[in-house]
């Protein structure tokens, strides 16, 4: 048969004999030869005789049952099996493929071998004891709807065959091509059918003859794998892992690992080298796709850069996918619109002169240069290239982000600050004060004395003597933005850099009876160096001009940090670069029909891809990243010194994630058994929404498959995963004790919904909202450029400090980004924020694995309401007076955890997969 779903009653053609009848069967048997281990050969020998007698019995067994059944049934004639094959034309149409290839493969088409399929039993053949002979023929083009081929073929299969497990697939065209799935259809009244997802690339025989396969959508662990689908199960394995060596090809599906060696390009000079991030005590790194490409001729530890970026097949943007708006707009900015705005503004230090200067960017906009092709971009980008009505000029004109559009002025205030860090586009950072002073755990030799200059008196002086700062301790009132440790030792280097300083600093914030924060205290450090001794100073809120402008100022610079470590650390560091060894070792460990490679598959897609561009355009030497963020040409080592210190996947969870950081403590009586230290911490709440959801599910579908946790541990594929991730993804940190262990169905449900929730429910939290929070650069400037006017300034005729004392706000302006700095950057935010049309969110379609199983589609079914309720749930807060850190004047709903999205810049939406 097809599968059980498609058993047809015994008097209509099947694919395979089944009775209702229960025959008498007199079992021939052969009793097992008993020996010990110093029989000779010819013992040896004679067992093996009687192991084939045996095989011979068991078939005549089987011949038994055909006979004894009635006449009529043992002479059933093969099952006619239609075959239809739905393949993705390319978008290019006829124009996309042309030339020799071309009218090959048409010809192929009219002989009616296009695709060569063989069905695969589940079942070994009675006789042998070996794999039945698969039954093959070909599949040839029968019609055209719009973008969808359809190629059809005729199986005759006998009874015997019992059922398919599996269609081999080999593309006899010369270009490859993207089939969506394969539906078996038996004949006769009560035909039924089989459906096969595919939604892969299948190469052409010419670039690669070994033969793709694609499994039925029942799941199996290694232990049940039916024996006729063993080979081809352990076959398919062994192909994605490949052997490490060569250079890999653009049609090839193999997983295998390498360090960040790529974002250098040294043999463009010494400028554009960086260091090997991973396999290094110093820069420890997760692993990347290996790419296999030459290494380059002035550094050995380097690998050529190219336009384009291996990825396996499956991984890359679909056709459909990649040309959709968000995919084929992130290339276009980066490719066209950013090296437009390079030339349109000459002077890269060029800053705004005026406040009303940055407005214009988005009602006057910035005239691009003439370039060819580059109107074509109007409609890939139509939010960001427009163009006058009485002219063909090419225009950056960027609208307002809703922040701005509500309250133009929100950036401006103390209360919108500290808003952020709890509702903002980094809510990840603030964290509990549970000890007083603060002291640097740097070595006080290099970087100057440890103690933090913010003093008690200090924080009771700004609170206005409410409480002593042992008491605010004790009830919990003090939170910190702590960038002191790992900022300080890039201060010299950064500001080696032209046209950038940077600082370490520490952001004090006190919680009031409403539930908001208060910053009362902002410390910024330049360490020691050979010439100078350290400084340090901290700022506060002042009721006198000059202090309220240097307060300014200083937020100013907090602000650079907060985007430099949001970038680097809770985005690209958190969710991306750690994800892909997930998905690297997924997919060399366990089998398509593995029920976890199921589950996380969804949460996997187009990351490898999106990885892929981030290391060509954005993370790399010269990239958006390193010419617009405060670390400059230092981020991506900024990005390892962070995952050496802080990374932990224990720690990934969301409820572990807040314990830690002081934001939440375990309490059995709460609801998700966490206790905010903030009730009103929109992020938090909102997430543990999600988080919990996503455990729930994931639960459900593991006791599935794991009754016991027997089950769990002698899954050996599911054993290999985590062993691949934790010693191979993560190289680096494979001996810290505090990896779990995957040995109990609970076990694993922990890790998989810590993956699932990094995928979506964080990324989501730290990527939608983009240019919601950074479209308007003075509420999150991505770099100083000027340092504070106080520093080392020995009296009031110093220059910086009189010129301050002139026009302090043109000193706020030119610490900003310049011009061409947040232009790009405004740019590159507007796509990374876009949901495109064919978004896949949380919760909202099962797969078709899923569906297939009654158990695990009612588990999904309960899912999909939950994210449903929450909708529900995060709008009736979101509408509440009473928590005024996500409702009041001007302020912008936190809707970032949102499950659904209509397409475009919305700051909602929490997708399956990080895709963009």
């Amino acid at each position: 048969m097809l599968k059980p779903l498609l058993q047809a009653q015994n008097h209509s053609p099947s694919l395979f004999f089944t009775s209702s009848l229960n025959p008498i069967i007199y079992p021939i048997t052969i009793p097992k030869p008993r020996y010990t281990r110093s029989q000779s050969c010819l013992s040896r020998r004679r067992e093996a005789t009687l192991r084939a007698l045996r095989v011979r019995c068991e078939a005549a067994n089987e011949e038994a049952a055909r006979s004894a059944a009635p006449a009529a049934m043992a002479t059933k004639s093969p099952a006619k099996v239609k075959v239809v094959v739905t393949v993705q034309s390319t978008v290019g149409g006829a124009l996309s493929n042309v030339g020799l290839a071309r009218g090959l493969d048409d010809i192929a088409d009219l002989l009616g071998k296009t695709l060569l399929l063989e069905l695969a039993s589940s079942e070994l053949d009675p006789r042998t004891g070996l794999e039945k002979e698969t039954i093959a023929g070909y599949a040839h083009k029968a019609s055209q709807h719009c973008d969808k081929v359809k190629y059809e073929g005729e199986f005759s299969v006998p009874s015997t065959f019992r059922e398919v497990g599996a269609v081999v697939v080999e593309n006899e065209h010369h270009k490859e091509m993207y089939l969506h799935d394969i539906v078996l259809t038996t004949a006769g009244d009560d035909a039924t059918s089989l459906t096969i997802d595919c939604r892969s690339w299948v190469h052409s025989k010419f670039d690669n003859p070994e033969k793709r396969v694609f499994f039925t959508s029942k799941s199996y662990l290694p232990s049940q794998t039916p024996p006729g689908l063993e080979r081809l199960r352990k076959k398919e394995l062994a192909n994605m892992r490949g052997d490490g060596t060569g250079e890999r090809k653009p049609f090839e599906r193999i997983y295998d690992y390498d360090t960040y060696n790529d974002l250098g390009d040294p043999d463009k000079g010494q400028d554009m080298a960086r260091p090997v991030l991973g396999d290094s005590k110093e820069l420890p790194y997760p692993r990347r796709c290996r790419t296999g490409r030459p290494r380059t001729k002035k550094d050995p530890l380097s690998e050529e850069r190219s336009s384009s970026v291996y990825v396996p097949r499956d991984e890359a943007f679909s056709e459909v996918k990649g040309l959709t708006f968000s995919a084929k707009a992130f290339k276009s900015v980066l490719h066209a619109v950013v090296p437009s705005i390079e030339t349109a503004i000459i002077d890269t230090k060029l800053g705004f002169p005026y406040f009303t200067a940055i407005d214009s960017l988005f009602n006057e906009g910035v005239k691009l240069p003439k370039q060819e092709g580059l109107s074509f971009f109007r409609t890939v980008i139509p939010r960001v290239i427009k163009a006058f009505e009485d002219s063909t000029d090419n225009v950056l004109l960027f609208e307002a982000p809703e922040m701005i559009d509500r309250d133009k002025f929100a950036w401006f205030r103390d209360e919108e600050f500290s808003r952020q860090t709890l509702a903002g586009l980094n809510p990840f950072s603030i964290q509990l004060v549970t000890e007083f002073p603060f002291v640097s755990k740097l070595d006080p030799e290099v970087y100057g004395p440890a103690k933090s200059a913010i003093t008690a008196e200090l924080i009771e002086r700004e609170i206005l003597g409410v409480m002593t700062v042992e008491e605010a301790l004790k009830k919990k009132r003090l939170f910190v933005l702590d960038y002191h440790d790992l900022l300080l030792p890039y201060v010299h280097k950064v500001r080696g850099l032209e046209d950038t300083t940077l600082y370490a600093s520490r952001t004090v914030f006190f919680l009031t009876s409403d539930e908001t924060l208060m910053p009362i205290a902002i410390e910024l450090t330049r360490p020691a160096s050979p010439t100078k001794p350290q400084w340090q100073q901290v700022f506060g809120r002042s009721w006198d001009a000059t202090g309220a402008w240097l307060w300014r100022l200083a937020k100013a610079h907090v602000c650079s940090h907060d985007a430099g470590y949001h970038q680097l650390v809770i985005h690209w560091l958190r969710t991306h670069c750690c994800t892909e060894p997930y998905i690297i070792a997924a997919n060399r460990q366990l089998s398509a029909m593995h029920p976890i490679y199921r589950l996380l598959h969804p949460h996997f897609r187009y990351t490898m891809e999106i990885n892929a561009m981030a290391r060509e355009s954005l993370i790399n030497a010269g990239g958006v990243i390193e010419s617009c963020f405060s670390p400059g040409k230092y981020s991506a080592e900024l990005s390892a010194a962070a995952y050496g210190k802080l990374w932990r996947f224990d720690m990934e969870a969301l409820p572990a994630d807040l314990i830690r950081r002081g934001m939440a403590v375990e309490d059995p009586t709460a609801e998700h058994g966490l206790r905010l230290t903030i009730n009103d911490y929109p992020f938090a709440n909102d997430g543990l929404l999600i988080w919990s959801s996503i455990k729930e599910w994931v639960g459900d579908y593991v006791n599935r498959y794991y009754p016991t946790a027997a089950d769990v541990t002698a899954d050996h594929e599911l054993q290999a995963w985590w062993e691949d991730v934790r010693t191979k993804g993560h190289a680096d940190k494979k001996d810290e004790p505090w990896w779990p262990t995957v040995a109990s169905p609970s076990e694993l449900t922990q890790v998989l919904t810590t993956i699932i929730w990094v995928t979506s429910g964080h990324h989501a939290a730290v990527n939608f909202g983009q240019y919601h929070f950074g479209g308007y650069f003075p509420n999150r400037p991505t770099v100083a450029r000027k340092n504070m006017p106080v520093e080392d300034m020995g009296g009031t005729s110093h220059e910086d400090f009189a010129r301050f004392l002139r026009k302090p706000e043109a000193a706020l302006l030119e610490c900003f980004p310049s011009q061409i700095q947040a232009t790009k950057v405004m740019s590159v935010l507007d796509v990374l924020s876009t949901h495109s049309p064919d978004e896949e969110y949380l919760g909202q379609e099962p797969e078709p694995a899923w569906a297939a199983d009654a158990v695990v589609n009612a588990a999904f079914e309960r899912f999909n309401g939950r994210m449903r309720e929450i909708e529900g749930i995060i709008d009736a807060r979101n509408a509440d007076p009473k928590l005024k850190n996500r409702c009041g004047a001007g302020i912008v709903p936190y809707e970032l955890l949102r499950p659904s999205s209509k397409p475009g810049v919305t700051g909602m939406g929490v997708p399956n997969s990080i895709s963009i």
